[in-house]
């Protein structure tokens, strides 16, 4: 199992709110983490940063999951205690009040997959049956979109696209959606900030997540694309491959196991 996490501040923003990484735990199974900051000066620096931070220290003091119920527990509860810290947090600084964040985790098993969510930071999954969003945005047009009330096509460029119903810190008790899928050699993730989904349609990350190339060269790639193409927002992607045929060598934000 490879992963591979790469962030970029894009070319418009002076600063980066994105964090995440990929994390091992003592009996070396993964967990991938993205957060997308928000709200107020550096807040979303300070809220992204909390929950990545944390939910990394608490990951590499974990054992083998051996079924999807303790992956599930875990995440969410862990999810939701850093949730609960933000929010505590973002009270008792008054720059930080109403600071959050989006986040998107997978523990990746042998067998299993477990997705947590909050927000509109995305899990794609690659394998035999194609390139499928396994997250649903907590976003409105989102729910105008389930609703029948727009298009997918119109969601496109909604003026209220990036208006979340749901983030990580912004009040007390705010749970995950967690899921559990399971998953086999040859397949691939991918977990991205929106400052990769608005710039790539789908048949675009398709194909670049189905490359052989190494695959820190593919998140490369989709980084500089999305700031050729404006790179207004800050841009964040995790890859993980279940097998991979590339050495096993340590590189920066690189995992293997």
């Amino acid at each position: 199992m490879n992963g591979y996490f790469l962030t970029d501040k894009g070319q418009v923003r002076d600063h980066n709110e994105d964090d995440g990484g990929v994390f091992l735990n003592q009996d070396k199974q993964m967990l991938a983490l993205i957060a997308d900051g928000m709200g107020g000066h550096n807040a979303g620096d300070i809220a992204s940063k909390m929950v990545i931070q944390e939910l990394s220290e608490k990951w590499k003091q974990t054992t083998t999951f051996d079924s999807p119920g303790e992956a599930e527990s875990w995440l969410s509860e862990s999810i939701l205690h850093v949730n609960n810290d933000v929010y505590e947090y973002a009270q008792a600084h008054e720059n930080c009040v109403g600071m959050g964040t989006t986040i998107v985790a997978v523990i990746c098993s042998p067998d299993f997959i477990t997705i947590g969510h909050i927000g509109d930071s995305r899990c794609y999954l690659f394998n035999n049956q194609g390139f499928n969003q396994i997250t649903e945005d907590h976003s409105l047009v989102n729910e105008l979109v389930r609703a029948g009330q727009i298009s997918r096509d119109d969601a496109e460029y909604h003026p209220r696209k990036n208006v979340l119903l749901k983030a990580l810190g912004t009040e007390k008790d705010v749970h995950a959606d967690v899921q559990t899928i399971g998953w086999e050699k040859t397949d691939k993730l991918l977990l991205c900030s929106d400052g990769l989904s608005n710039k790539l349609a789908e048949e675009e990350l398709q194909q670049f997540i189905n490359s052989s190339q190494p695959i820190d060269e593919t998140a490369r790639e989709l980084i500089e694309l999305a700031n050729e193409r404006g790179g207004e927002d800050n841009i964040s992607l995790a890859l993980i491959h279940y097998h991979h045929t590339i050495e096993d060598s340590q590189k920066e934000g690189e995992s293997t196991c």
